[in-house]
């Protein structure tokens, strides 16, 4: 049957990265290395994500998985495990503190289950299809804000440069001008949870990979945010770009969006 449970998860990622191998003072050794020009790995990707790949084979053993660093193990089961093992991995690298751990769960390609571990905070985001989202334990729901004159919203920017880059630049120079202010703060699946506990009203971003937002849309839609592509179409993990708001206002940047390109009509 398909009753879920994501204690498997919650256990294995709530440790996170106290599990790696400290040096002599105490701290994690981090390895850098460049997947691109400043598209970042650590030794520490790479750890927590074979400590969770581990963990689920042990459990699920004939599900797939897909992984931002390991690629697809593919069981040819109707099961999809999804993770991003370190979201946020420059800043980390940096110490600036918005990281973390992203696992989702897709069943026939729908989203079932989301966890999220944001870090250093240590909050811990979790949804179940049909019952509901939460953070730390506690149940959490979209804002209510109506207007984007009374909004926050965060978006993020990818490693290339090019057509997308510029569009987005345009739009965050838009919604800067017609809102309180646009974030970017670098972890898309912690800007899903933000704005799935209301502390943002609305997230935009191109250039997503699945593992991205896997487990991000989960929380938000059981929170009760709405979730499409920049052009209205119905959203799915393997798309690369996305709108999340709280509902309310979701038409409404959607208009502004088009206004500001026409690029996602194409």
């Amino acid at each position: 049957g398909r009753s879920f449970n994501d204690k498997v998860v919650q256990d294995d990622i709530k440790h996170f990265p106290y599990k790696v191998k400290p040096s002599n003072d105490g701290k994690p050794v981090i390895e850098v290395d460049f997947k691109g020009k400043t598209d970042l790995i650590t030794n520490i990707d790479l750890e927590s994500e074979r400590s969770i790949i581990d963990k689920i084979i042990n459990s699920y053993p004939s599900h797939n998985i897909l992984s931002e660093e390991h690629g697809l193990t593919n069981n040819n089961s109707d099961y999809l495990w999804v993770i991003d093992p370190l979201d946020g991995t420059t800043n980390f690298v940096h110490n600036y503190p918005s990281y973390g751990v992203s696992i989702g769960l897709l069943y026939k390609n729908n989203p079932e289950i989301g966890v999220v571990l944001e870090l250093p905070s240590k909050n811990l985001y979790s949804a179940i299809k049909g019952s509901g989202a939460y953070k730390n334990g506690q149940k959490i729901s979209v804002s209510k804000v109506p207007k984007l004159t009374n909004s926050l919203h965060v978006t993020g920017f990818g490693y290339e440069h090019g057509e997308k880059w510029e569009i987005n630049m345009k739009l965050f120079k838009h919604f800067t001008d017609i809102t309180q202010g646009v974030r970017r703060l670098g972890a898309a699946s912690i800007d899903l949870c933000h704005l799935a506990s209301g502390v943002v009203d609305g997230f935009w971003e191109l250039g997503l990979h699945p593992w991205d937002t896997a487990a991000g849309i989960v929380i938000v839609e059981e929170a009760g945010g709405k979730i499409t592509k920049m052009n209205g179409e119905p959203f799915n993990i393997y798309e690369d770009q996305i709108v999340a708001t709280n509902g309310l206002l979701h038409s409404k940047m959607l208009t502004r969006i088009d206004s500001v390109s026409s690029f996602f009509n194409n």
